[in-house]
């Protein structure tokens, strides 16, 4: 099962194909250029640095926003797809963990990227100086975590479920890396272990609680 692309990425209608498609993934890998070398590029500077003009650039991107999901839903790719028939959700978070960190690894740049332009929107918006700018939207792990912690509608309650998967929600994406790797100078099988120990504890904590008789 293939979870939905981003509402900004998906403006610009149904992915294209054919010269559309083409252009699309041009766009796109000047996009990740530029966020490796530590440029976040509004749509302006994407279509300077691919050699287009701008108004074919914003045709696929009609906003800065809408740059960014298409970036991030291009990165994380194989996760969006992510399953798991594995009977039990300690289990299926491990898998996940194990198959996301390092997809997450490898496009850290575009990923943190994401976090920037959300924070400063967040930022701007605070200060009332929020422009006309649609406001990123990062809403993936919401959707994969469900999924990951679906065997245990069995044995707990809607909210016990949400609170699980809230709790999992800090150990699973890029703003892991901002600790452990930026503070704690961990590297990647490091990290993935930390939040595969801590993806355990939780899960075993609410089964524990669920499980224990109420006085």
């Amino acid at each position: 099962m293939i979870a939905p692309a981003s509402r900004q990425a998906a403006a610009s209608g149904e992915p294209p194909h054919g010269p559309r498609a083409r252009m699309r993934k041009i766009l796109l890998d000047a996009a990740q250029q530029l966020m490796a070398q530590g440029i976040t590029p509004s749509v302006a500077e994407l279509a300077e640095h691919a050699g287009v003009s701008r108004a074919t650039a914003y045709r696929y991107f009609p906003s800065q926003s809408a740059l960014i999901a298409a970036v991030v839903d291009e990165s994380l790719g194989p996760i969006l797809a992510w399953n798991s028939d594995a009977p039990d959700a300690a289990t299926r978070v491990d898998e996940l963990l194990r198959f996301a960190y390092p997809r997450l690894a490898s496009h850290e740049a575009p990923l943190r990227a994401a976090i920037m332009v959300s924070l400063q929107q967040h930022a701007e918006a605070s200060a009332g100086k929020a422009g006309a700018e649609p406001r990123l939207v990062r809403g993936h792990r919401v959707d994969i975590l469900r999924r990951a912690i679906a065997p245990l509608a069995s044995e707990l309650s809607a909210a016990q479920q949400d609170r699980v998967a809230q709790a999992l929600s800090l150990v699973y994406g890029t703003e892991v890396f901002l600790v452990l790797k930026d503070i704690w100078n961990l590297d990647l099988p490091a990290v993935t272990d930390v939040v595969r120990w801590t993806a355990r504890a939780i899960v075993q904590q609410a089964l524990s609680e669920a499980r224990t008789p109420k006085p």
